[in-house]
């Protein structure tokens, strides 16, 4: 097997396995953008991927191909609700906001294999029948040497998690949606005094990241996993955030690291296969996504600046 075939396996596996991180870290760009730190990607993967399974299970017959992307909207609605708990928490509240995204993670796990028990009585649910299918990309996909790695046996929502990451780029940057958003995460009295409403900005800002980290659960679950149980998701909402830090909070930064781990789980799937990487034991090639993630923010996290008011409530009329 040369180089070519290699690079024809690996990339398209990355580019699916990126795609639910890069959702995902793109919804805590959002929140954390308008200074509310989203601990609860995690959680709010979890419910994205819950929702999306039992949706396609139970409508699969009705919707026939249109399941799998009626799903992520229903995925993305809930996980967007979900993520109010967190909002009213921190915002409304001020309650400290690790504290809060930590009990969203436990609540999500333990709300929703209760419901799989209940609603399947068993621990999992079935296995999903609709599916996405892998595409070759029209035209892009008969480019010369990079069509057949890049733009082949994909799916075309892991394409829209790259286009998304653009469009997130320049709603951050130049929209005067972004530019408030940025102002409450920067210095909310200051944006206070120029008339943005913070609380108002927050609260969007926590059900935007809501709406990706639920797209980014049912993304993965609809891919990869094409089931729910208790280890469906299973660190991604972690490593999203990662990835978020390591692009140091802007919209390409996290995706360019979104597909670095996208390649290290990649490699720890469909590695065994591969020349390089066969006789590496197969449990070193499962934890080197873990490792990379480690390796990655203990090397970059100095350099990475958050922004200012990130994780500080906001008392109007209090310095």
């Amino acid at each position: 097997m040369d180089l070519y075939h290699i690079l024809q396996i690996i990339v398209p596996s990355m580019i699916a396995l990126a795609a639910p991180l890069i959702f995902t870290a793109l919804g805590g760009v959002f929140s954390e953008r308008a200074g509310v730190v989203n601990i609860g990607l995690e959680g709010l993967m979890v419910i994205g991927a819950f929702v999306s399974i039992v949706f396609n299970l139970t409508f699969d017959e009705q919707l026939g191909a249109w399941t799998p992307w009626i799903s992520i909207l229903a995925a993305m609605l809930m996980s967007m609700i979900f993520s109010l708990f967190h909002a009213v928490a921190s915002i409304t509240f001020r309650a400290d906001q690790t504290v809060s995204g930590v009990a969203i993670n436990l609540l999500a796990v333990g709300l929703s294999l209760f419901l799989v028990k209940k609603i399947y009585d068993k621990g999992q649910t079935d296995i999903i029948k609709e599916t996405f299918d892998k595409i070759d990309i029209p035209v892009l996909s008969d480019i010369p040497v990079l069509g057949k790695i890049f733009f082949s046996n994909g799916y075309y929502i892991s394409y829209i998690a790259i286009l998304l990451s653009v469009a997130v780029w320049y709603v951050v940057y130049k929209t005067p949606f972004g530019l408030r958003l940025r102002s409450v995460g920067e210095h909310p009295m200051a944006a206070d005094t120029m008339g943005i409403n913070v609380y108002r900005m927050r609260y969007l800002g926590v059900m935007l990241s809501g709406a990706l980290g639920g797209i980014g659960g049912a993304v993965h679950a609809l891919t990869v996993t094409l089931d729910f149980s208790h280890s469906t998701i299973n660190g991604q909402g972690f490593m999203a955030i990662a990835a978020m830090i390591f692009g140091k909070w802007h919209p390409l930064g996290a995706m360019g690291a979104g597909l670095f781990f996208g390649l290290a789980q990649s490699l720890s799937i469909v590695g065994a296969s591969l020349p390089f990487f066969k006789d590496i034991p197969a449990v070193y090639l499962l934890i080197a996504p873990y490792i990379l993630t480690i390796i990655a923010l203990t090397g970059f996290i100095g350099r990475a600046d958050a922004p200012r008011a990130s994780g500080q409530p906001y008392i109007k009329g209090k310095r």
